[in-house]
């Protein structure tokens, strides 16, 4: 594994969507393609090699084209089409969001006995549909980190009313997929601040009893 990781956050877009800039000796990569990470990446002076998508819903992917132009693999676990990035959904919101097309590179294969390596990095990939069917948490066991997308946030879980979504299904997934992660586990999500997951054990409204049940 790399012996250095740089990890700097980026906020953009009208949701406020987190983007993050990985930096290596052996590469660098982004996850997640916010509004405005390309200009952003571009004035830092760093070339991306890869960009690794939570899901595709149009807020994480707004720059997905700019940064596959500029040289980067994009890696997600599905094709991209309009009913994977909402569009379809905020045209009727009266919320138009244009996504400019791009291309998934790799298809993800989510197979935690089985890490993906990229940029000198392990990654342990989980899928957690429930948010979006193509929700991926890309867990770093050696860094005792996890980019978790809209899965969970600190105090929250991703919101369940838009299509393909389903309460349960996220809820029974988070609890399979993340909680049986280290305590220590930091959490890096889609929206807001990071967390860990002993945080959420104790403080996310949507656990109860220790992490023993959910709230229905």
């Amino acid at each position: 594994m790399t012996p250095f990781m740089k990890l700097t956050t980026y906020t953009g877009g009208l949701c406020a969507t987190n983007g993050y800039l990985v930096e290596t000796p052996d590469g660098n990569l982004v996850v997640d393609a916010p509004e405005g990470i390309a200009a952003w990446v571009a004035a830092r002076g760093v070339r991306v090699d890869h960009v690794l998508l939570t899901h595709q819903h149009f807020d994480h992917v707004l720059d997905a084209a700019a940064l596959q132009a500029a040289g980067a693999r994009l890696h997600a676990l599905e094709a991209c089409s309009d009913e994977v990035t909402l569009e379809s959904l905020s045209r009727k919101w009266g919320m138009p969001t244009p996504v400019a097309p791009y291309r998934i590179d790799q298809r993800l294969v989510p197979d935690a006995d089985h890490p993906m390596l990229l940029c000198g990095l392990k990654f342990s990939l989980y899928h957690i549909p429930g948010h979006a069917m193509d929700s991926v948490v890309f867990h770093l066991p050696d860094l005792a980190c996890a980019f978790s997308g809209d899965t969970l946030f600190a105090g929250s879980i991703g919101r369940t009313d838009l299509p393909g979504g389903n309460h349960r299904q996220l809820l029974d997934a988070i609890a399979r997929h993340l909680l049986t992660l280290p305590p220590q586990t930091r959490l890096l999500p889609g929206h807001g601040p990071a967390t860990t997951i002993a945080a959420e054990l104790a403080d996310n409204p949507y656990l109860r009893n220790g992490g023993g049940g959910w709230e229905p």
